[in-house]
């Protein structure tokens, strides 16, 4: 399902698949539950948003927010590639009504909250799969900021947005950039209803994205310090600038821009489910295609992919041409001497 489309195949079988998964989610273990929801999203993107998802996530979501409500139930089902994520996309393929969608992202803030410093500054002490737990519930509750109203939008900022810079002092840096892509994507859409838009704690909220982004603490790892910085580099110059960089995604004889954190969000979550197949859906999945507004497929024959593709030999040369040219370019920066200034 995520490099194929199958939809007349699934169409035809969708309640035996939905009757499978939501017997795994009840009744199966930790990684059964996983790939049971996994399944569940994958099952919404094939079918699309209409009758057909719809009728598939009405017998689901009881029990997605019941495992998600449950602190009893299996950490492992509720986190990673998790119920609370798989959640948050079928709500938005399959959900037809905003104050069901609402009532989810309330389902979300029940998890996330839990890991705002406390009044006194301190922060709660989360054991590193629940706090994948809440990064994933966040995520999920920014994918759905994206199809609020305007008038729910304006009581999030409020209740929300003094509070979310908290989540920046947390230990886990996935939860970090979490809580900083999120505050980009509010600001964002703050701006889009309102280009005059403030926000009372802006300085200090400035000050602590712009110690994340150049963070040297020699007690994280370097992966996380290299991951981090590049990410609030980017959140940075949103909150400030109102800027994003944007990225061009190729896929066969097309290509897309994702010119908004409204856009990353969504491509991501799309993208952590269909993996690899990624483009094939961006080229040939209607529901997706529709999303990103790139119109219905194009149909290309085979002559013409034929006669676009370059041979190996032409691609080794550009390639080995690319790859000289990449190495000059970062020469300079090799030299250790050019980074003692970091220190």
């Amino acid at each position: 399902m995520a490099t194929r489309i199958l939809y007349e195949f699934i169409s035809e079988r969708r309640m035996t698949i939905t009757d499978s998964i939501e017997r795994c989610l009840k009744k199966g273990k930790g990684e059964e539950q996983r790939a049971a929801a996994s399944l569940a999203c994958l099952l919404c993107i094939q079918l699309g948003s209409g009758i057909e998802s719809e009728e598939v996530f009405k017998t689901l979501k009881p029990i997605f927010k019941n495992i998600l409500a449950d602190g009893s139930a299996n950490i492992q089902a509720r986190q990673a590639v998790s119920v609370a994520t798989s959640l948050g996309l079928c709500t938005l393929v399959a959900e037809d009504d905003i104050l069901d969608v609402h009532a989810t992202m309330e389902c979300f803030e029940n998890l996330f909250t839990r890991s705002y410093a406390r009044a006194d500054g301190t922060c709660p002490l989360i054991n590193p799969q629940t706090s994948q737990l809440h990064t994933n519930a966040l995520l999920s509750w920014a994918l759905l900021l994206t199809i609020c109203t305007a008038n729910q939008l304006k009581d999030i900022l409020r209740k929300h947005l003094p509070k979310l810079p908290r989540l920046l002092e947390s230990e886990d840096v996935n939860m970090r950039i979490a809580a900083g892509e999120t505050i980009a994507l509010l600001f964002e859409l703050a701006r889009d209803m309102d280009a005059e838009f403030e926000f009372h704690d802006w300085d200090e909220l400035c000050d602590k994205l712009n110690a994340l982004a150049t963070d040297c603490n020699k007690h994280r790892a370097k992966t996380d310090k290299r991951k981090q910085r590049s990410v609030f580099r980017d959140v940075l110059k949103a909150v400030e600038e109102g800027d994003f960089q944007s990225e061009t995604i190729r896929f066969g004889t097309e290509r897309m821009t994702i010119d908004s954190w409204v856009r990353k969000r969504t491509y991501d979550a799309f993208r952590e489910f269909v993996g690899s197949g990624m483009n094939y859906h961006l080229q040939g999945n209607e529901f997706i295609r529709d999303v990103f507004e790139l119109g219905p497929p194009m149909l290309v024959d085979s002559a013409t992919m034929k006669a676009m593709k370059i041979s190996r030999f032409e691609r080794h040369l550009h390639n080995s041409a690319a790859f000289k040219a990449r190495t000059k370019a970062r020469s300079k920066f090799r030299d250790k001497r050019v980074d003692v200034g970091e220190f």
